[in-house]
């Protein structure tokens, strides 16, 4: 039995009502929790503002609330330049005509992403520690890489935002790729025709014709990165360590409102959902211009 067509909109009330459900209620549930107070054992009590400006008065709070910005801009800025160019990078050779195998390098790109986060986390954990890569690395005459990269405050951060990058380059990939392929051959032999190299076609023939879907992924790119959390759970615990050079919005987060601060253990409700509201403002800000951009050059 179908329904006529002026009933369409009933076909959109499972969706919506598991959207408002699992989505829309959470989230104005906690910006309305950002106004109350924290104590989750003694009843609510409305604050105001007054956890908003807790976080960026209180000097220990303030201190520990920028930090975790900082490193989460650094961690999405490392994705950037090394996760999505590696993508575009290996779309453009697994999409030339000349390439053999490509089903197996596709393979191989996509492999990782489809591990858990926590697996790899842990292996990738293993494999830095010099305790057990040192002699091994010793044979090859690598030993002066035995270093514990994992334990040293200026690198701790760009090695876990490299993991993550070897996780994921495959969605950027695999999102390129499909860009690339939908191309009109057309287009691409009318340059060659007018002399011009590889070089040229990819400047000023592909990167136009895909800069909506780039646009796409720098969106998801930013979004996924200020939502950070398991990568860094896997392979620096939750406190952000060393000395919390790995602390991102989500360990921060996680810290506050869930587990507890150190050495008190209670959690914040309210502290945690004005991170969380924060957090949710700076991803609109970067979000909406960013896909209207997009929207209008598709156009």
């Amino acid at each position: 039995m179908t329904l006529p067509g002026q009933y369409w909109m009933l076909y959109l009330i499972p969706a919506l009502f598991f959207y408002v459900l699992f989505m829309a209620y959470p989230l104005l549930d906690s910006l309305k929790l950002s106004f109350f107070s924290g104590n989750p054992i003694g009843p609510r009590r409305f604050v105001g503002f007054d956890n908003f400006i807790t976080l960026f008065t209180d000097p220990d709070k303030s201190a520990r609330y920028w930090g975790a910005f900082g490193h989460t801009c650094i961690f999405f800025a490392i994705h950037m330049l090394v996760q999505n160019v590696l993508g575009i990078t290996f779309a453009v050779i697994l999409t030339e005509k000349t390439m053999q195998c490509k089903n197996l390098y596709r393979t191989i790109i996509f492999i990782p992403t489809t591990l858990a986060v926590l697996i790899t986390g842990y292996l990738w954990k293993l494999l830095l520690n010099p305790v057990w890569s040192g002699p091994m690395l010793e044979k090859i005459g690598l030993g002066f890489m035995a270093q514990p990269w994992l334990g040293n405050e200026k690198t701790a951060l760009p090695l876990v935002a490299l993991v993550s990058c070897w996780q994921w380059v495959g969605i950027p990939t695999m999102m390129f790729t499909a860009a690339l392929q939908n191309i009109p051959e057309e287009l691409l032999e009318a340059g060659r025709i007018e002399g011009a190299n590889s070089w040229d076609l990819f400047r000023k023939i592909k990167v136009p014709m895909i800069l909506p879907v780039v646009g796409m992924i720098a969106i998801l790119t930013f979004v996924n990165n200020f939502n950070a959390f398991d990568v860094v759970f896997a392979m620096e615990n939750v406190n952000g360590a060393p000395g919390y050079s790995t602390d991102l919005i989500g360990t921060l987060f996680y810290r506050t409102g869930i587990a507890g601060q150190h050495p008190v253990g209670i959690p914040d409700t309210g502290l945690g959902a004005a991170i969380a509201t924060i957090t949710f403002i700076v991803l609109c800000a970067g979000v909406i211009p960013t896909l209207h951009k997009t929207q209008t050059k598709d156009e």
